[in-house]
């Protein structure tokens, strides 16, 4: 992981770069400029329309007493592509603009989603406490028995509150 980082922090910007003179040559500086500024203005734009679309959407689903997993999961996304389209440079812009944009952030939001659910089970298998659970056993939908450490049991119940005067 920490050569894979070391490579994207090294080749990432040397692609910019590249990107930014070939499209340059082409186009000419003022307007590589220009479409480089227009970028971060329309992303600005973007990151205030659809965090205050995601904002009202989080807490309607705290009223509703919903969890807010998906909103909470937007507003992640349009919190990266808001920081890709600060950075310079055409690459950065199309990966920042494709999670800020509705019909592309759920694709976003996968991917993000999967990344984070491997590094997730990496973590645990590395824990002390890994060989009591099976991986991915606590994901929502799962067996609730199928997360118990193998000789044990699971008692279904149920839990009664009893009022006292007071």
């Amino acid at each position: 992981m920490r050569l894979l980082l070391f490579l994207a922090f090294l080749l990432v910007p040397v692609l910019e770069i590249w990107l930014l003179i070939q499209v340059g040559s082409v186009i000419g500086g003022p307007l590589t400029v220009a479409l480089l500024i227009a970028g971060v203005l329309l992303g600005g734009w973007l990151v205030r329309r659809e965090g205050r679309r995601v904002w009202q959407a989080l807490q309607s689903a705290v009223q509703t007493g919903r969890m807010p997993d998906r909103e909470l999961a937007d507003g992640g996304v349009i919190m990266v592509g808001g920081v890709l389209l600060m950075v310079p440079g055409l690459v950065s812009d199309v990966v920042g603009l494709l999670c800020l944009m509705p019909f592309t952030r759920p694709m976003m939001r996968r991917l993000g989603s999967r990344f984070f659910e491997r590094r997730m089970e990496r973590m645990a298998a590395r824990s002390p406490y890994a060989n009591l659970y099976p991986p991915s056993s606590g994901a929502p939908g799962a067996d609730p028995g199928a997360n118990v450490p193998q000789g044990g049991r699971v008692v279904h119940g149920e839990v009664i509150r009893e009022e006292r005067d007071s």
